[in-house]
């Protein structure tokens, strides 16, 4: 087990996902392998981090799965990176890969027109400790602000494209919420 995360991947006796992901067309090499994180933490609410680099996006925790990478140890470290903790425990994978694709004009520039989208594996984690525990300039710095919202109001600070995600990944975990 990645020493970020503590505890078991764990699923409710008789939770059956009904989400399928969705596929945009296209080759599947065009989507960059990527891992997305929902802290719920406390009043159940998921934590949100305004991007760094741009100040109208809001989103929860995501990032590439490096080479030789596992998605749950990708996981571990964009939990330590983005959000600076390592107090979580893992609650539940994704049973699919969600696929997106992102507008032309937002891809990021080191993609270098190799990737049109992501295809992302999603982890609902717990979080065990305190605010205080959070440093979101411990490392990367992705986000400078973040918050505890509810699944409504970060469907209303999220950019649209990235919306139908989110609404399948709540809907994937909605007993956790």
């Amino acid at each position: 087990m990645p020493r970020c995360l503590h505890g078991s991947p764990a699923s409710p006796a008789g939770a059956a996902s009904t989400v399928s992901s969705f596929l945009v067309s296209g080759r599947p090499e065009a989507f960059r392998r990527n891992v997305g994180l929902m802290l719920i933490g406390p009043d159940r609410r998921i934590f949100a981090g305004s991007r760094a680099d741009r100040s109208d996006s809001w989103q929860m925790p995501q990032g590439g799965i490096d080479d030789g990478e596992s998605p749950v140890e990708a996981a571990c470290r964009e939990l330590c990176e983005e959000v600076g903790t390592s107090k979580a425990l893992l609650l539940r994978e994704s049973a699919r890969w969600i696929t997106y694709e992102v507008p032309e004009d937002r891809r990021p520039e080191h993609w270098r027109g190799r990737w049109r989208g992501q295809a992302q594996k999603w982890f609902a984690l717990a979080f065990t400790g305190i605010d205080a525990d959070i440093d979101i300039h411990a490392h990367d710095k992705e986000f400078d602000a973040w918050k505890w919202v509810t699944k409504q109001e970060l469907l209303s600070l999220i950019v649209p494209f990235k919306r139908t995600v989110y609404e399948a990944v709540f809907e994937e975990f909605s007993d956790l919420l």
